[in-house]
């Protein structure tokens, strides 16, 4: 933290004050966050110089989303109010996970099992991953084992190709884990893990390793708002990838098209609204010169999946009309993962939200609810929505809401 940036966890100080200072911090202008809010520039600086009162909790939840303040306390002050948006309160098999990633088998009795059986489990994992809507508690379940066993694998190959080998399941095991990592109370544990599944993948050689380990290195520094390195590690990696696309498998082809879409996320976050569009242009031509029953099991990406990345460009260029169009056009396709399937109905709600249409948007949120409930119970935008909408005018909308709360855990019963 840079020391000459004042805490603004220190007493007392305005909500202003606070928004000015997380604001810093994200590197966002003035004028940028009152566009994502739908406000002015010189309207967030009266907020900032107490010109203007604090707004009421709608617009607080918009500025917290913009800003992707992980405790409402955060922006607010009020130490009363810890509402956990964009971290999860932490799930019950996370330190398992996380003393597992913290061991180190430098010295052991025990002999590693095969690589190859490894790498069946851990297929066997991500399917589970899929199928369930207790993802986190399934995969929570099986990585400790496979992050001890693919860690001690490394350790004692004893040729440079089963070493290479080796390490690419164990960047494989390192990518799961992040998927159960991320949005979880533990921020560092979750860049360890990234920067070990980067490592694993470079000494693997193995181009799909090194684009997947790129791929969640990317959201990593796009959650938080780390654009400039993003970008790096992601166009990086397709330039590596560009001379093996021509005649390259099926899984190569598709995470450089992940890859690609990732640039055009990024730029919807910068605001870049033709780059974004360009980068999701040229994604789905590359998905579209995929079989027609692909589906990359990590990534996700497919067919299939370029409509849902269109709701997700829309949404983050804060564009609700466009992404409520681009969610009709995706109201046909079948994403054949559950968790997936849930993060695409967020998308779509917040798509709803933005346009206007907020019961609409709290029925596609009990419908990711249903599809996934461990998915809406980590996501921040979700949360957002669900508390806005509970201090709704409107009774029946509030009772909605306040149900959707409980069930996923922000309200008691």
């Amino acid at each position: 933290m840079d020391n000459n940036v004042p805490d603004p966890y220190a007493d007392p100080m305005g909500f202003g004050q606070r928004l000015q200072i997380l604001r810093t911090r994200r590197g966002i202008t003035r004028d940028q966050l009152g566009g994502l809010v739908g406000r002015s520039g010189s309207w967030v600086k009266g907020v900032e110089t107490g010109r203007l009162k604090m707004p009421k909790l709608d617009v607080v939840l918009a500025l917290a989303e913009a800003l992707r303040v992980r405790d409402l306390s955060e922006l607010t002050g009020d130490q009363s109010l810890h509402v956990d948006l964009f971290a999860g309160p932490g799930h019950p098999r996370l330190a398992a996970v996380k003393a597992a990633v913290d061991s180190w088998p430098i010295t052991t009795s025990r002999e590693a099992s095969p690589t190859a059986h490894i790498r069946a489990r851990l297929a066997s994992a991500w399917t589970a991953r899929h199928s369930a809507p207790n993802h986190r508690e399934v995969i929570g379940a099986l990585l400790p084992e496979l992050i001890r066993d693919a860690q001690l694998a490394v350790r004692q190959a004893d040729t440079g190709s089963a070493r290479r080998a080796a390490q690419a399941v164990l960047a494989e095991v390192y990518s799961l884990s992040q998927f159960f990592v991320a949005y979880q109370p533990d921020a560092a544990l979750l860049w360890r893990v990234a920067e070990r599944g980067l490592v694993a993948a470079q000494e693997s050689e193995d181009p799909y390793a090194i684009g997947v380990a790129a791929w969640l290195a990317t959201q990593a520094h796009r959650d938080a708002a780390h654009y400039d390195a993003a970008d790096a590690v992601n166009l990086a990696t397709l330039e590596y990838l560009q001379p093996l696309l021509k005649d390259g498998p099926a899984k190569v082809r598709a995470i450089a098209g992940a890859l690609t879409f990732e640039a055009g996320y990024t730029a919807a976050r910068r605001g870049a609204t033709g780059v974004a569009w360009r980068h999701w242009e040229t994604a789905r031509a590359m998905a579209n010169k995929l079989p027609d029953s692909f589906y990359d099991p990590i990534t996700s990406f497919s067919r299939a999946v370029m409509s849902a990345h269109a709701v997700t460009v829309a949404v983050e260029l804060h564009q609700g009309g466009e992404s409520v169009r681009q969610a009709t056009a995706a109201e046909a396709v079948v994403i054949p993962s559950r968790p997936r399937r849930a993060r695409h109905r967020i998308e779509e709600a917040r798509g709803y939200h933005l346009d206007g249409q907020p019961d609409v948007a709290l029925a596609t949120l009990a419908a990711a609810h249903e599809a996934a409930p461990e998915t809406i119970r980590y996501n921040g935008y979700a949360k957002v929505i669900i508390l806005e909408e509970a201090e709704s005018k409107s009774p029946a909308r509030r009772r909605r809401a306040s149900a959707l709360a409980v069930k996923v855990g922000l309200l008691a019963a």
